[in-house]
């Protein structure tokens, strides 16, 4: 992952705060769609930003601070 991350930077200074759609959000996170549709509801998931009503975007950058925010070491800090 890092080195994709690296060669996007590379070609794309502005590749961390580009906005993007929740499919590639997902993608970019590995999980679903319908997961970062109830995390935006329950809470819990990404920041993200409400452009519309019906229309929601995701920063790379808050991707990646939330999955390093959900880091642990061993399976009783996952409980914490």
């Amino acid at each position: 992952m890092f080195q994709h991350l690296s060669q996007n930077l590379a070609r794309d200074p502005d590749y961390l705060d580009r906005l993007i759609n929740e499919n590639e959000a997902a993608g970019f996170v590995g999980y679903t769609t319908r997961a970062l549709q109830g995390w935006r509801v329950k809470g819990g998931g990404p920041k993200f930003i409400k452009v519309s009503a019906r229309s929601i975007r995701y920063r790379r950058r808050d991707l990646i601070d939330w999955a390093e925010a959900h880091l642990c070491s061993h399976t009783s800090e996952a409980a914490a």
